[in-house]
């Protein structure tokens, strides 16, 4: 008995501690701002991006590490391709040979052009001295046959010059697309950022879309909130948002409201209280300043809870806890004005 009533009282003690930060953390924000400011909880969060080969092939190299900042075209993973660049000359071979049977063929054309003049001349000469009957008919119809048949050579050889042409351009339509493939098993960084996670070792076969790599696009950093309709409502695209971390509570980051859920929704559990997940919520994101962003890439980390402060109303007046803007972003907006 003297057990259970222990517990009973640990466990009533932990409530209330529980609700008593709660209590604590609502009463600062609302002491930090005035009823013209929505606020929420949230987590920072970059957007993730995944690099994957077009193709199946074994993973020849991997040039980067996990938690490694990499700048946009960077090089990033090396596939296989010895057996492409075989399929390659052998494609090469294909077009040395198909030139040489243009060449030959465009040498057979002259022959039967030559041929082609000589017999037209004489079918010319025929038929001149058909009309003054200096030739026999049987004459006639011989020279008329060999001009026909030259006349018939020589289209021929213009086909197979033409054939012979074709063969190059498919040929050369090959080596550009084995060309391609091999310039694609070279990966390359899509944008600048931080890797995630390393998905493949040196060695590995990945098959085609399967990712190798995912980076955090730094420069894309937000932070999701959830907000009651009645200050969702109030909430527009574009307006200012400025964020503190938990972490770094004399630090304001600003940001702008960059998305406004067009639905109602459950908040997430990590995010609020039960009594406050039974009600329906507007998901609002805000992005951090790019330049800001830009300026300190390297300490830019994902994950760390913090708030979010959106003003409601138009020229709002900022308190002064959440006037601590970075020099460098004053300056910028002091000179954008």
């Amino acid at each position: 008995m003297q057990k259970a009533l222990k517990f009973f009282l640990f466990l009533l003690f932990v409530v209330v501690l529980v609700w008593g930060y709660k209590y604590f953390e609502a009463s600062q924000n609302k002491a930090i701002v005035s009823e013209d400011f929505a606020y929420g909880n949230g987590r920072i969060a970059s957007t993730e991006v995944m690099v994957s080969p077009k193709m199946a092939g074994r993973v020849e190299a991997l040039y980067v590490q996990e938690g490694e900042i990499v700048q946009k075209g960077q090089k990033l993973a090396q596939l296989d391709t010895k057996e492409l660049e075989a399929q390659l000359q052998l494609i090469y071979a294909q077009i040395e040979q198909a030139r040489e049977n243009k060449n030959h063929a465009l040498a057979l054309l002259e022959q039967k052009q030559s041929e082609l003049s000589l017999a037209l001349k004489n079918f010319q000469r025929a038929q001149t001295l058909r009309k003054k009957q200096a030739i026999s008919e049987l004459s006639y119809e011989q020279e008329e046959t060999s001009y026909k048949s030259a006349l018939a050579s020589q289209k021929a050889a213009k086909a197979n010059v033409a054939q012979a042409g074709e063969a190059i351009n498919v040929a050369k339509a090959q080596a550009a697309i084995l060309q391609v493939k091999i310039d694609e098993s070279t990966l390359y960084a899509p944008i600048k950022g931080r890797v995630l996670y390393k998905l493949a070792q040196d060695g590995e076969v990945v098959g085609g879309g399967q990712n190798l790599l995912v980076l955090l696009d730094l420069l894309d950093t937000y932070m999701s909130i959830y907000l009651p309709t009645s200050q969702a409502g109030k909430i527009d695209f574009g307006s200012e948002a400025r964020i503190v971390l938990d972490a770094l509570p004399n630090v304001v980051i600003p940001a702008k409201v960059t998305f406004i859920s067009p639905q109602a929704q459950f908040t997430p559990k990590q995010i609020e209280t039960q009594d406050e997940r039974a009600k329906l919520m507007f998901r609002v994101k805000v992005n951090i300043d790019t330049t800001l962003l830009e300026e300190h890439i390297h300490k830019v980390k994902t994950g760390l809870p913090g708030i979010v402060y959106i003003p409601m109303v138009d020229d709002p007046l900022w308190p002064d806890a959440l006037n601590k803007l970075p020099k460098s972003y004053q300056a910028k907006t002091t000179n954008m004005n």
